[in-house]
């Protein structure tokens, strides 16, 4: 069941999302991970709570997103948004979920004096590449490296 954007209600994510945001990530990634998760979220609650946010339909959560604003980091020394984890429940995709979390996010980058927003990408994943162009992303210059231990 599709939402419509009017639908869709954007909230801070609490503790007792945890649930929901496991099922959503156990419907995409296949794989039941609850005590990663509760680790994750425990950490952006910590770090920037008013980046960890839900989609809600209906009092259902429907889709998250975390992030936050850091700096100093790889060279990169304003501050500097990063989303790190988008996840909106397979059954509920294409009623602008994502696109209400992601406008919600963005929002509160910009009140914390981000200026330039990043994410990665693997380049297989070209569902999630394409909505991030959607909302205006490009490919970056930065190159990640990768060591297998």
């Amino acid at each position: 069941m599709q939402a419509t954007t009017t639908d869709v209600q954007i909230r801070q994510l609490d503790t007792v999302d945890l649930g929901a945001v496991t099922t959503i990530d156990e419907k995409i990634t296949g794989r039941y991970r609850p005590d990663e998760w509760e680790r994750r979220v425990g950490y952006y609650l910590r770090r920037d709570p008013d980046a960890a946010l839900v989609a809600e339909v209906d009092s259902e959560v429907v889709g998250f997103m975390l992030g936050e604003v850091r700096s100093g980091e790889f060279g990169l020394e304003e501050p500097t948004g990063w989303i790190e984890v988008l996840g909106v429940d397979p059954d509920r995709r294409g009623g602008a979920i994502g696109q209400r979390l992601a406008e919600a996010l963005l929002d509160h980058f910009r009140v914390e004096g981000a200026t330039t927003v990043r994410t990665l990408v693997d380049e297989t994943m070209e569902d999630i590449a394409g909505f991030f162009s959607s909302l205006g992303f490009e490919p970056a210059p930065l190159r990640p490296f990768v060591k297998a231990l």
